[in-house]
């Protein structure tokens, strides 16, 4: 029997006779996109800036109006693009959208001539017609592109192979990130504009009902699933997950259908769209209401309940799992908030990420590269070139230093001895790419945002191979040597993937620290980046101190020092925040940034922890007097970046699971007929740009 069937089998015998046969079961819904009429953006918006700016501005910010027209024509007119394809053209478009959307304020002119043609996703028939002059017209705008977002999860999500476990965990990921697509179309959009019957408050609340009950369904397979070879938890426990998934999966699918049926415009336009939508929504929601009220009684009270989360999550896989490949990739899932930060980093993001496409160039000049172009994507490090005695007042930390390691070979015969040489085969380009990342990491050569860019691309790698650890059975397991950062006297080997993460994550901190040092802190741009580079910094050390918990090693991988390292961060921030006369309109005649340093320095009296580094360097911070700060607001640059962070802000983690980066044309690894093999596309852009250098670098003849 397939795998998709296996919600219909019981899990115990005392489950025997509790479950009907699920109807339908490997059928999942999807729906189609909105429609749009082709639209020339460039010269309307240039000329606005030109008119409302000065002709300097619009020459800034061209390449995004550029790119914003190139977004927009592909996704209206191009029919080549994959489903994940057409996921990252929307996402760009989407970035550029919010960029310009300052541009469209109530007193705009109606002359630009501007005027968006959206039709009904369900009902092409009926179709919506508004200016973009108004306010409410580029959320309608907006909100027809975040409706696509979700729409091509939906596909993506039906188009995968549910009869495997990593079919089944991209789909449920995928109707996860179009549940919260729609939710935010329902709370947010919906209600403030007036469109086609598809962004309607009911139809979107109804989508998002409908996806999260799918997602919640795939999620009770995959519990079931793993219940069957999961020793550890107790009977009672896995009772009381599938009865509280059961709970989940019913309450979405008897909202969506009561949506649909209490709302007579609904249920027309749903029927006249695909009748068999209906019948399907009743058979589910009866069915798993029914089951859910037989195991209403197996739901543990409040003080046994293990800890659960709002969103379906992935759930550890064991190492008998029928593909090797989903062991991987539910481990970056398992892990994906160590790579985002609570705050928008735009600066960092911006000037120093080659896997961004747009970028901040001198004179607040933005750069936007076109959305199908891979990375990596030129930087402008001029910001970091600065000799300004003003960056002394900033305190950086050393990079950890380990010992050369084949990891390829370690892996590789792993898996050919716990699984098999066909299985080996499976992961060999991902395999490569980790042993070539760590290679690449200890390079003395990069430069600072280079050795940013791999260690998180390195330490991606590392959250997928951890669910192999410990490998007890290999016989040459990886051996992990780092030496101590402030005392190169010191190291540590071990063969534990905490041990490994950790010091990634010491690296990752340190870096950014030295990030923040390099910058001109007489500049704004210089100002604003150090600040983001030291936030990113305190980032690193919090996932530091939770990892430092599974490692014993050197003491400045323990939680106290992630904790006093974390302390001396937050007192550069403050006193960054404080010299900064943009920060706030009021402040205190002194800055508060001495007591956080003193905290720092008390802490750092717990444990001997690189003492010249603490005690000689500390004291200096607590009479830091100020400095002035020569700032160049750019009004145009500031607007479109403060429309960059919305943009950020809500197309977070949570909307673009980790897993389907991985389906990416511009992910160094790709998931390619249930393979993970290395992108092909990246590695002859990159050495085509190492030879391109190559050449520049010699000398004339």
């Amino acid at each position: 029997m397939a795998k998709s069937n296996d919600i219909t089998m019981a899990t115990s015998k005392e489950d025997v006779g509790l479950l009907n046969p699920n109807p339908n079961p490997d059928k999942m819904l999807s729906i189609p996109l909105k429609k749009s009429d082709p639209v020339e953006l460039y010269q309307p918006l240039r000329k606005l800036v030109a008119t409302k700016y000065s002709e300097s501005d619009a020459e800034k910010v061209e390449s995004v109006l550029e790119t914003l027209n190139k977004c927009r024509s592909d996704m209206v007119e191009r029919g080549d693009l994959s489903l994940p394809m057409q996921r990252d053209c929307l996402i760009h478009y989407f970035k550029c959208l919010c960029m310009v959307e300052p541009l469209f304020t109530a007193d705009s002119d109606d002359s630009d001539g501007i005027m968006f043609f959206w039709y009904d996703a369900f009902d092409p028939d009926y179709i919506c017609v508004d200016g973009v002059s108004s306010h409410k017209t580029i959320q309608l705008e907006k909100a027809a592109v975040l409706y696509n977002l979700g729409a091509i999860y939906s596909q993506i999500g039906a188009s995968c192979d549910r009869t495997t476990a990593l079919g089944r965990h991209l789909a449920m990921d995928a109707f996860n990130a179009a549940a919260k697509f729609f939710s935010e179309l329902w709370k947010v959009f919906a209600k403030d504009i007036s469109a086609t019957f598809d962004l309607t408050l009911v139809f979107t609340e109804t989508l998002h009902q409908l996806f999260s009950a799918q997602a919640s369904e795939l999620k009770l397979q995959q519990q079931l699933d793993d219940d069957k070879s999961n020793n550890y938890a107790s009977a009672a426990l896995q009772k009381h997950r599938c009865a509280h998934l059961f709970k989940s999966v019913s309450k979405h699918y008897w909202r969506a259908y009561d949506l649909i049926l209490s709302d007579s415009a609904a249920t027309k336009h749903v029927c006249l769209f695909d009748e068999t939508w209906i019948p399907h929504l009743h058979q589910k929601q009866k069915f798993f209401r029914k089951e859910a009220r037989q195991r209403k009684s197996f739901i543990l009270p409040e003080p046994k309940r293990p800890k659960t989360s709002s969103s379906v999550q992935s759930c550890p896989l064991d190492h008998d799992a029928e593909s090797i490949t989903e062991i991987l990739v539910r481990g970056i899932c398992m892990h994906s908030d160590l790579w985002t930060p609570k705050q928008q980093l735009i600066y960092l993001d911006l000037l120093l990420s080659e896997y961004s496409p747009f970028k901040i160039m001198d004179g607040g000049k933005l750069l936007a590269n076109p959305w199908d172009m891979p990375p990596p994507y030129p930087t402008n490090f001029s910001v970091l070139s600065s000799s300004s005695s003003s960056s002394s007042r900033l305190m950086a930390f050393p990079l950890k230093k380990c010992e050369p390691l084949d990891l390829y070979e370690s892996l590789r015969n792993y898996f050919v001895l716990k699984y098999s040489e066909s299985e080996a085969n499976r992961v060999e380009g991902f395999l490569k790419t980790v042993d070539k990342l760590r290679s690449e990491m200890q390079r003395d050569d990069l430069s600072l945002p280079v050795r940013r860019n791999c260690l998180i691309q390195y330490l991606k790698c590392i959250c997928m191979i951890e669910p192999l650890f410990p490998m007890t059975t290999s016989p040459n397991p990886p051996i992990f040597v780092w030496y101590n950062a402030f005392n190169s006297q010191q190291d540590s080997s071990q063969h534990n993937i905490h041990f490994e993460k950790a010091s990634v994550l010491f690296n990752l901190g340190a870096l950014s620290t030295q990030v923040a040092l390099s910058c001109d802190l007489t500049t704004i741009q210089g100002h604003l980046l150090a600040k983001d580079a030291l936030n990113d910094a305190s980032h690193w050390f919090l996932k530091l101190s939770h990892e430092a918990e599974k490692a014993s090693a050197t003491i400045e991988l323990s939680v106290n020092c992630a904790k006093m390292l974390r302390e001396i961060i937050s007192a550069q921030i403050v006193d960054l925040d404080w010299n900064f006369p943009h920060s706030c309109s009021v402040r205190s005649s002194s800055s508060p940034a001495p007591l956080l340093y003193r905290k720092a320095y008390d802490l750092s009296t717990l444990e001997p922890l690189a003492e010249n580094l603490v005690h000689s360097s500390i004291p200096q911070y607590l009479k830091m007097k100020t400095c002035p700060v020569v700032t160049d607001p750019g009004d145009i640059t500031q607007q479109f970046l403060s429309g960059y962070g919305k943009a950020k802000s809500l197309l977070v983690e949570e909307c673009q699971p980790p897993c389907l980066g991985l389906l990416s044309e511009i992910s160094p690894v790709n998931i390619k007929d249930g393979n993970l093999v290395a992108n092909a596309t990246l590695e002859a852009v990159r050495l085509a740009l190492k030879e391109m250098n190559l050449q520049e670098s010699k000398p004339p003849q």
